[in-house]
């Protein structure tokens, strides 16, 4: 299966079902009761973190998801079902990011973390709970709203505690497999490593173990775009701990500087992990230049450690100061957790009502009602409006609307405009 870390996806919640507008009926009841139920809530669409998915390839092909709509409410009070939730699986250390605002919608950093990332409309009400001691038969009911629509960016950022960087062709595949129970492609070529590779590293003994992430070979100018380095940079701010792979046959200082440039380019935040040298390959060069080597990589204040994955020099204390180096994931998670975006609920608008020149003639004024969520209480009603208007009323003295009219001068029979809903205006004695 191909390796894919990066995805666009749209989600969208349920509609929340309407209410029923009915009335009870019997063989030997003339006039029955209001009797409609309420509609059920819309399902919402969630993310869970699953450790059997180690690619967002499986989600390729389908690009739009959509939770079921809520039940519509029936008569003889039967409320609707609601709609079942849809959970679209990702991989753990998948994180989503609102495609309009860039913010971060969920960070699933561990096995079986679900998040919300739309959430389904709420169920309308039905006629029967409109009734009063003077509205005995309403003929109208509630509609359900409308299901969260979202653009969503998913990017995986995989999960591990350690993580080899070096350039290509440093041996980092080769360490990997020396160490853990991965087994690499291994080649004398740049770029063998096309996708970033788990492997288990374990002390039996002590019962301690960590996961180790060979991530593709970063070139110069990586965090540029250029080559592959770009795709899987974002692979090591998972990383509790980073080794800078470095191949003693070639010249470690200068790679080792422009490794952490292009770390720096990407995120700065990363050279402020805890890290160590791989000094890897010293099997190729003898021990004074190897102590040369050393002498000039000591300056970065960096644990080196001199090893060959070839010829299994040195792995036991590389295996041993990495145990012993590595964060806890609680201290890690306190400094390197993603900020994800509050659940809020928008406040409505602040009630505004003006008489606008642009639609009033000579013939009719026309007032213009904004704000005080006096639209969205409308549109609940679209279909039984007229029905609703006594309903309508009430709720707008209730709800201030009729005092902001009556000061901002308006008279009988002039023309109040709410979203795309028209009324006329009377004086209510």
């Amino acid at each position: 299966m191909a390796f894919r870390d990066v995805l666009d996806i749209e989600v969208i919640a349920g509609n929340g079902g309407d209410g029923a507008m009915s009335f009870h009926r019997a063989k030997y009841l003339e006039k029955g009761g209001p009797d409609g139920g309420h509609g059920g809530k819309g399902g919402s669409v969630l993310l869970r973190a699953v450790n059997n998915i180690a690619s967002l390839e499986t989600l390729v092909g389908k690009r739009k998801f959509k939770a079921d709509n809520g039940r519509y409410g029936e008569g003889r009070l039967r409320n609707g079902a609601d709609g079942e939730d849809l959970v679209i699986e990702v991989p753990v250390g998948t994180t989503a990011f609102d495609a309009d605002t860039g913010k971060v919608v969920a960070d699933l950093t561990a096995i079986g973390q679900v998040k919300v990332v739309a959430k389904g409309g709420t169920g309308g009400r039905g006629n029967s709970v409109f009734v009063t001691a003077t509205r005995q038969a309403p003929r109208f009911a509630e509609l359900g709203t409308k299901g969260q629509k979202r653009r969503l960016r998913l990017e995986l950022r995989l999960i591990a505690d350690v993580g080899l960087v070096g350039y290509p062709n440093a041996g980092k595949s080769s360490l990997l497999a020396a160490l853990s129970r991965a087994n690499p492609l291994v080649a004398d070529y740049p770029f063998t490593t096309l996708s970033p590779i788990l492997g288990v590293v374990e002390d039996a003994e002590r019962d301690r173990r960590f996961t180790m992430a060979d991530i593709p070979g970063i070139i110069e100018g990586a965090s540029e775009g250029k080559g592959l380095g770009l795709e899987f940079l974002r692979h090591i701010s998972r990383t509790r701990l980073l080794v800078y792979v470095l191949a003693a046959d070639r010249d470690p200082a200068r790679e080792l500087a422009s490794l952490q440039a292009e770390l720096r380019s990407y995120d700065p935040s990363l050279l402020d992990s805890v890290g160590l040298i791989a000094l890897n390959k010293v099997d190729l060069v003898d021990d004074e230049i190897g102590a040369m080597i050393e002498a000039d990589l000591a300056e970065t204040g960096l644990p080196i450690l001199r090893v060959s994955a070839a010829e299994e020099i040195g792995l036991d204390e590389l295996r041993e100061t990495i145990f012993d180096l590595l964060p806890s994931r609680e201290l890690w998670a306190q400094t390197h957790a993603l900020e994800e975006e509050p659940e809020t609920v928008a406040a409505p608008e602040p009630l505004k009502v003006v008489l606008s020149a642009d639609q009033s003639t000579d013939e009719e004024r026309v007032f213009v009602v904004t704000g005080g969520g006096f639209e969205e209480r409308l549109s609940r009603f679209e279909r039984h409006i007229t029905d609703a208007a006594e309903y309508l009323t009430g709720y707008f003295k209730r709800q201030g609307l009729t005092n902001a009219l009556k000061r901002a001068g308006a008279r009988e029979g002039d023309t109040v405009v709410i979203g795309p809903f028209r009324f006329e205006y009377f004086e209510d004695d």
